[in-house]
């Protein structure tokens, strides 16, 4: 009973120290600016929004409060030697990396640098430094690196797994530009997760010791035990022009779950032979970016799903509460005809609509290319589209760039269309008639974002 009460004590202090962090509310606010751009961009294309940020912000956060409840309790087992100048030096040299790159925000890239950091100061025992320096080599020696690596390992599985649940969810449909320069319909899926992490570390108490020894620690976990509180955060963001976003999201979801498995069990090797320790720090960046960019390869191999095929309307995505989706209309499917119509432009789909302003008859042909008929009432205040967003003609009012983001674009002020198109960069192409176009960027299989 000593032991529970030492215990629950010592977590009601971590919870306290948790919220005393400002690393927590950072994370909150860069998640809620980034769902907040995906929601400007909405309306920008489509003049509705299809998200509330607010929503996404509080839904992501409960799902990282279980997820790392859940990392928590395993690692328990595990354990972790981790101060607190530890953890302020894991997250400046991630807020350092997001300056690069908004998805450098991920723990990967900041534990396995720093291994790096610490093998190579490992090389050279005697170099201690001066001043400030010595005090930043002093932090990372004393780094438990295969723990940390353990840890990135764990959060990578729970990724995987809220991908799979939440990943889909937040798709958010783009207008992209394809290979030849023509608009193309797909969806950029980004979501991040705040997680707030309860470490046991062990400590010099004089209250009890845990009824089990974890792996990282040794003899330390002989004098007491404490727990700290650890605020990260996990996410993924892909795109995606040849796949519905259900059928990404587990494609995604299963590569995360192979990445993580694969970390664990090069930290774990790490753990019982120290030199395979920068193997496992370089695979955890490396491993991470290597799915990012064959991600990438992927969708640029895929043919466009989300274009007008001839005689038809293939619907991009359906607002929430609409017409369409009380009809079942799904993304993916296409609109063939309205009210006996057939129906190859949006101007037609007007046109049919006003057959009979007070009800109408579809016809739609499935993912598996089969007709389905459909018919509803038609009310005042409904959308003129019946709530469906179809794939981009040649008058799509705006295109879709892609870029990456960093963390100074995302705090930067909203500048001029005009301003944004004659930035550009390497990767990027001109969105067909620039003059009519507003440029914006989306993100591309890693970290990009809209730029409005």
């Amino acid at each position: 009973m000593d032991l529970i009460l030492e215990g629950l004590w010592n977590l009601a202090e971590a919870g306290a120290q948790l919220l005393l962090q400002p690393f927590l509310y950072i994370s909150l606010v860069i998640i809620a600016l980034i769902y907040r751009r995906q929601v400007v961009l909405e309306r920008k294309l489509f003049h509705v929004r299809l998200h509330g940020w607010g929503a996404q912000t509080w839904r992501t956060a409960l799902a990282g409060l279980a997820a790392g409840a859940a990392v928590s309790v395993i690692f328990a087992f595990l354990g972790m030697n981790l101060t607190m100048e530890g953890i302020v030096c894991i997250w400046v040299i991630t807020l350092v990396l997001m300056l690069f790159r908004i998805r450098y925000l991920c723990l990967a890239y900041s534990v396995g640098l720093l291994g790096v950091i610490q093998f190579a100061l490992n090389l050279f025992p005697g170099f201690t430094g001066t001043d400030w320096l010595g005090e930043a080599v002093r932090i990372v020696r004393e780094l438990d690196i295969p723990a940390l690596l353990c840890l990135v390992a764990l959060l990578h599985l729970a990724e995987g797994l809220l991908v799979r649940w939440q990943g889909a969810s937040f798709a958010g449909p783009l207008f992209y530009e394809g290979k030849r320069g023509k608009l193309v319909g797909g969806y950029q899926m980004q979501s991040l997760w705040p997680v707030p992490l309860f470490l046991l570390i062990p400590a010099q108490t004089t209250g009890g010791v845990l009824p089990w020894t974890p792996l990282f620690g040794g003899d330390a976990w002989q004098g007491g035990f404490g727990m700290i509180a650890l605020p990260i955060v996990i996410g993924f963001s892909e795109m995606t022009i040849g796949l519905l976003p259900k059928d990404k999201a587990r494609i995604s979801s299963g590569r995360l779950l192979a990445y993580g498995c694969v970390l664990l069990a090069l930290s774990l090797l790490a753990a019982w032979w120290s030199p395979l320790m920068l193997l496992a720090a370089l695979a955890a960046f490396v491993l991470h970016e290597g799915l990012i960019w064959y991600s990438r390869y992927e969708e640029q191999q895929r043919s466009p799903m989300f274009v007008n095929p001839q005689g038809g309307l293939k619907v991009l995505a359906v607002l929430p509460g609409s017409p369409a989706e009380e009809l079942g209309i799904r993304a993916g499917e296409t609109i063939a005809k309205i009210n006996g119509v057939p129906v190859s432009t949006k101007e037609d789909m007007h046109a049919a609509l006003r057959i009979n302003p007070a009800f109408c008859k579809l016809e739609v042909l499935n993912l598996a290319g089969e007709s389905k008929f459909l018919q509803r009432a038609i009310y005042a205040g409904d959308h003129h589209q019946l709530g469906a967003i179809l794939a981009p003609d040649e008058l799509a009012p705006a295109a879709v760039k892609l870029q990456p983001l960093s963390l100074l674009q995302l705090l930067r002020p909203k500048r001029s269309a005009r301003a944004e198109r004659g930035e550009g960069s390497a990767s990027s192409a001109p969105a067909p008639d620039a003059a009519a176009r507003e440029g914006a960027s989306a993100a591309a299989g890693g970290d990009a974002a809209a730029k409005l």
